[in-house]
């Protein structure tokens, strides 16, 4: 028999999430990775004997379409897609009010569309829904903070719904990233990494291998009695100091 957990990690073919799906199949699980492109998810479904489907999550019936090709259980989900869009550049409220759209679409979206289309397929009990947050959604950062920060309060009423079935539902807060291809409005030469650095109380820049071990470790058998929590995996910058 088949022991191996079904996992699947939304926006895996890059930083973050093709860390966590690496970390989850060295462990022995079949790991789906799903993405809008191609190319890279096949890349990362290749290197760790998985699986790629290509999917707009922004899109409900692309995730319901796509969900038919996925699995009848779910042991893990994880919620990682999620595209940052920069800041209007047109004057006016038109352009404040298509920027905020578009960052709620391209951030909250993705993972509730996801997890509502899944949650009638994950293991019960046993079932592990982890979304990656941001120190953003604690300290703020404009639209981008306030998005992160509906995902936060979303996994509040998520983890009390499933709780009593055996499901847990966490959120793993990184920092600042320098392995990603994320942060595409900064400056990321060495002179940003040593300020960012500073900031964190451990004297680091985070690294994608640093999320991918929380997030394994939250989605482990081992972390059912954790639910509705932030896992705070940002070298303590988000304290302030």
């Amino acid at each position: 028999m088949d022991t191996r957990r079904c996992v699947l990690v939304s926006g895996g073919g890059s930083g973050i999430g093709r860390a966590v799906a690496r970390r989850f199949a060295a462990r022995g699980d079949h790991v789906t990775v799903l993405g809008r492109r191609p190319e890279p998810i096949a890349a990362v479904a290749e290197e760790i004997g998985g699986t790629a489907l290509v999917v707009d999550l922004t899109d409900p019936q692309a995730v319901e379409r796509a969900c038919a090709l996925l699995p009848a259980r779910v042991d893990v989900l994880v919620n990682n897609a999620g595209q940052r869009m920069p800041l209007p550049t047109e004057p006016g409220l038109a352009a404040v009010a298509d920027h905020w759209r578009r960052m709620y679409d391209h951030i909250v979206l993705p993972t509730v569309l996801l997890t509502e289309a899944l949650l009638p397929r994950l293991a019960r009990p046993g079932g592990r829904i982890v979304s990656i947050g941001s120190t953003a959604g604690l300290r703020g950062n404009n639209a981008y903070g306030a998005a992160k920060a509906a995902v936060h309060a979303w996994n509040h009423t998520l983890a009390a719904r499933v709780g009593p079935e055996g499901i847990t539902a966490n959120v793993v807060v990184p920092g600042y990233i320098a392995d990603t291809e994320f942060a595409f409005d900064m400056v990321q030469d060495a002179a940003e990494h040593e300020r960012r650095a500073a900031a964190t109380l451990v004297k680091r820049v985070g690294r994608a291998e640093d999320i991918a071990a929380a997030v394994t470790f939250v989605a482990s058998p081992e972390s059912g009695f954790m639910t509705g929590e932030f896992v705070n995996v940002n070298g303590g910058h988000v304290l302030g100091r």
